[in-house]
């Protein structure tokens, strides 16, 4: 919130707190009220661009094209605006200036996407300032960054401002603004982190779903765990004309995946676990309801918090990453029992992705292995025990009847002569005579 301060000599300021925290001051010098009230507007609509990371409206971006010099330069002192390229000077563009840019040829991209790139934009404008020439930052401007953003973000989401980093300059080096890439000797370390992996039990999941307050929550619970569903992208659009009762399978519209060649479409099973959550959901749905998912659709329904809620109703504590952990142990569980093209046809993910990302070592495997090699040992003490106690053959099964042991030594030796024989000729029609 932006207000106006007037001194006992006249002169006007308008005093604010910008995004990082600081107060700032825009002087106006002997202005009239009418004109530090308009000014004091646009400053307000500013400072919330910039806190947000929005960008301008068009009636703020033309007001910024008609002031005065004199004017704009306190609005970029205070960190508002870009400031302006003084002529005969390098025309390189200031870090906000080029970002705002790059967003806004990417407007059309998933709402998701948008959404992480203008934090990742706020964090460059935030470190650097926006008014700093991109092509100043230096490789250990951009090491200093990844430590600040190390010391104040989890790991998996301070790689990925980097990795956003990179991307932005990679596109100012495409597009021969800057020459190199302050962030390219960056390398983020893998993301996947064995200590964030849970396999959710079947026993675990009933106990879950035995919790949940209604039949909807029950059916977005097991969409997730029997139905690998990701959540909440492929859970919303999944409508009842996309349940096909008479085949047992559904269809299901992935937006992470609608760029492929199949359109981010997939059938999945109505696998047993799911058919009754899935039945007591279409019994409970009004008359003509389109969405599977109908109470908990809304904007405002972070699914996640909820479950959350949810788990620890069931006595169990929630465990990390609720719905992926949820993906995860269903592929894990299908790839025991199908081939991995299928599941991952299923799951909608590759097998290199899902050998990286979901399947997991759970503690059944351990048993099984232990229990195995228990079996193993048994059959074979069992073997020995066999031998042992069997009698010695003394004649061949397949030997004439009176033939005694020296005739079928003499039989054995006879057959062992003619076979030295035959292996001798063989051997000695591939040699090859040797060079000279």
């Amino acid at each position: 919130m932006a207000c106006i301060s007037t001194a006992s000599n006249g002169t006007r300021r308008i005093l604010f707190v910008n995004h990082a925290g600081d107060r700032k001051t825009v002087r106006l010098g002997k202005a009239s009220v009418r004109t530090a009230e308009e000014i004091c507007r646009r400053v307000e609509t500013m400072n919330a661009a910039a806190i947000t990371g929005m960008a301008l409206d068009g009636d703020t971006a033309a007001w910024l094209g008609k002031i005065g010099d004199a004017l704009h330069t306190r609005l970029a002192a205070a960190r508002l605006v870009t400031p302006r390229t003084p002529a005969g000077k390098s025309d390189v563009p200031a870090l906000g200036a080029f970002l705002q840019t790059w967003l806004d040829k990417r407007a059309g991209a998933k709402p998701n996407s948008v959404k992480n790139y203008k934090l990742a934009v706020a964090k460059l404008n935030e470190f650097f300032q926006p008014a700093t020439p991109i092509d100043a930052i230096t490789p250990g401007q951009a090491d200093d960054f990844a430590r600040a953003m190390a010391g104040k973000h989890a790991k998996a989401w301070t790689w990925r401002l980097v990795k956003f980093a990179r991307q932005f300059f990679h596109a100012a080096v495409r597009d021969k603004v800057i020459r190199e890439n302050p962030f390219a000797g960056i390398m983020p370390p893998p993301q996947a982190s064995e200590s964030r992996e849970f396999f959710v039990t079947r026993q675990a999941a009933q106990q879950v779903i035995d919790a949940c307050p209604d039949a909807e929550w029950r059916l977005i619970f097991a969409l997730a765990r029997y139905g690998g569903l990701r959540c909440p992208s492929e859970l919303l659009p999944l409508s009842w004309p996309d349940v096909d009762w008479e085949r047992g399978r559904f269809l299901v519209h992935a937006p992470k995946t609608e760029h492929h060649d199949d359109g981010g479409e997939r059938w999945v099973p109505i696998f047993p676990e799911l058919l009754p959550h899935l039945e007591a959901a279409f019994d409970a749905a009004p008359e003509g309801s389109l969405h599977v998912i109908a109470k908990h659709r809304g904007t405002n329904a972070n699914l996640r918090q909820h479950l959350g809620r949810i788990i620890r109703k069931a006595g169990l504590k929630p465990w990390p990453k609720l719905f992926i952990n949820c993906r995860a142990s269903r592929e894990t569980e299908l790839a025991e029992r199908f081939p991995m093209h299928v599941v991952c046809a299923w799951i909608g993910n590759s097998e290199r992705v899902a050998a990286k990302h979901y399947l997991q070592v759970t503690s059944e495997h351990f048993e099984r292995a232990v229990q195995g090699g228990a079996q193993s040992d048994a059959r074979g003490a069992q073997n020995q025990a066999q031998q042992a106690s069997a009698p010695i053959r003394t004649v061949s099964q397949d030997s004439p009847e009176g033939v005694g042991v020296a005739g079928l030594c003499e039989t054995l030796r006879l057959d062992a002569s003619a076979c030295n024989e035959r292996n001798y000729t063989r051997q000695e029609s591939n040699l090859q005579p040797m060079a000279p």
